[in-house]
């Protein structure tokens, strides 16, 4: 853990604080010795090399959560430049006015950043290879951290759903209470994460000094057909869900058919594993009522 002056908080800068898990991060209650700066879009624009300085020098965060992101997957394709220059070069933009000052960044990434193609869980140092314009800008942003930091760590994830935004929970909610049945993709397996979840684990690992590339979602592995499935049982929901394959709702980015990844760093590291996903579905839904 760190060593922090008596009484003197850690404060913790979280970028993309409108999104689904830097809402989560920046509505957490507040744990003893810790101070979130939570920071939307309107507040630090990472595309500005020069505001990211001036953000840093104004609040001298000891560590940074880099939830901010371009996260529109199919729009990517046709909006390349932007992608990049959200996810790859305001990530650099960061990371090099982080390094400047010495704050450490945790930089939140994606399974997309593989090719899908697996059959066996990914593991941190598995072959990236992206087939979107998302998970190339994602990895983009990856390379920058690791190229212009050497206090990093980077979490990749999956399948994230919570309390704030729109996510595929809320979705099949949605779905589940106007329709008698619908069709789910049932050829696409991953691991659903809470952002409850993902949060506090983010929260546990910028204190430490335990850097490196960490996989982070809840464990256990289903297809969104399944999760489907699930979500209609423990909420009550009757409708019936049918499985159906990806070339059935083809889209402008493929989306990865094998997702799941394994926690080989969480592990390594003595971190507790995130809690099996039906069980932070059971708590999601508990928690919405």
């Amino acid at each position: 853990m760190i060593t922090q002056q008596p009484g003197k908080p850690q404060r913790i800068v979280v970028t993309g604080a409108g999104g689904q898990l830097g809402a989560e991060l920046a509505q957490l209650p507040k744990a003893e010795g810790i101070e979130i700066i939570a920071l939307s879009r309107s507040d630090l624009d990472v595309t500005d090399s020069e505001q990211c300085r001036a953000v840093l020098t104004k609040h001298c965060p000891d560590a940074i959560i880099h939830c901010g992101a371009y996260t529109a997957v199919d729009k990517a394709e046709s909006e390349p430049d932007e992608a990049f220059r959200v996810n790859g070069a305001g990530t650099r933009n960061l990371a090099v006015a982080a390094s400047a000052a010495g704050i450490k960044l945790c930089y939140i990434s994606t399974d997309y950043v593989f090719d899908g193609t697996g059959a066996v869980p990914y593991n941190e140092y598995d072959h990236t290879n992206p087939q979107t314009v998302y998970g190339k800008s994602k990895l983009a942003g990856e390379y920058a951290v690791q190229t212009m930091h050497n206090r990093f760590f980077i979490v990749r994830t999956s399948w994230v759903y919570g309390k704030y935004g729109n996510n595929f929970v809320k979705t099949m909610l949605k779905m589940g209470k106007e329709r008698d049945s619908l069709k789910v993709v049932s050829d696409q397996l991953g691991s659903p994460t809470y952002t409850y979840d993902l949060a506090h684990f983010l929260l546990e690992l910028v204190q430490t000094e335990n850097y490196g590339i960490y996989h982070a979602s809840n464990t256990g592995t289903c297809s969104w057909h399944e999760f489907a499935q699930a979500i209609f049982e423990e909420s009550g929901i009757k409708a019936q869900v049918d499985p159906c394959t990806t070339d059935e709702f083809p889209r402008p980015a493929p989306r990865p058919a094998y997702s799941v990844m394994d926690h080989s760093a969480i592990r390594s590291n003595d971190f507790q594993p995130l809690r099996p996903w039906r069980e932070a579905l059971q708590h999601y839904l508990k928690d919405s009522e």
